[in-house]
């Protein structure tokens, strides 16, 4: 019988652990934009985000079948990225509509960067899964037509929304820490092994300096400054 990847119980427990953490992330991130439709200002922006939610929550069952196919109990697999992500919402509950649209936009995104980052590290099936799930499903255009609008509206939101957005990244940035920090075994994938080769620390600088130059592409389409 032919070996794979998943043979060597460090790097099952790593691939589990980031589709554990991804498919809380989109079951959390279907609630959050099914409450943010409550706050839409109108039927269009509504059915908007109810279409976005729909989205995630499809990535979430694709990601929760992944888990299923390895015979992996996905509540099981979830259940470590409970208490952290939720503290990151938590400490990041917008106050309005706007503020919402950002969260999606750019601290989702950049979280997201972090993990298609850590999804170099996998087997092919696994990191075409990740590539799918975080590929734009037009997210980004909804959200910089509205927050643009609104500032162009009412030129004094872009300093505040600006100020949130780099709360936000600094937040996203403690979380995918945290996690890193909590779970071994995905500090493990990171740094590789004899057979798979990680990231030294010119690799992790290169690494950070992509997502922050996302992040900053990120804001500048919306209008704010970085």
């Amino acid at each position: 019988m032919e070996q794979t990847a998943f043979d060597d119980p460090a790097y099952r427990a790593a691939a589990v652990d980031l589709l554990g953490v991804l498919a809380y992330g989109e079951l959390t991130a279907f609630e959050r934009i099914a409450e943010d439709a409550k706050l839409a200002p109108t039927l269009n922006d509504k059915a908007e985000l109810a279409a976005l939610a729909t989205t995630e929550f499809g990535h979430f069952r694709q990601l929760r079948d992944r888990l299923v196919a390895l015979g992996v109990d996905p509540m099981e697999a979830m259940r470590p990225f409970v208490t952290p992500l939720d503290a990151f919402h938590d400490h990041t509950a917008p106050s309005d509509w706007l503020e919402g649209l950002v969260k999606a936009y750019v601290g989702d995104g950049l979280a997201n960067d972090f993990y298609r980052e850590i999804a170099s590290f996998v087997d092919a099936e696994t990191r075409a899964l990740v590539l799918e799930v975080f590929a734009d499903s037009g997210q980004a255009e909804f959200v910089v037509d509205r927050v643009r609008a609104a500032i162009e509206e009412d030129p004094k939101l872009g300093g505040r929304l600006a100020l949130w957005g780099r709360r936000l990244v600094g937040e996203a940035l403690s979380q995918a820490q945290r996690i890193a920090a909590d779970r071994d075994s995905l500090a493990a994938l990171l740094a590789g092994s004899v057979d798979r080769p990680g990231l030294d620390l010119a690799a992790i600088g290169r690494m950070f300096t992509r997502l922050t130059e996302a992040h900053t592409a990120r804001m500048t389409a919306l209008g704010l400054q970085a």
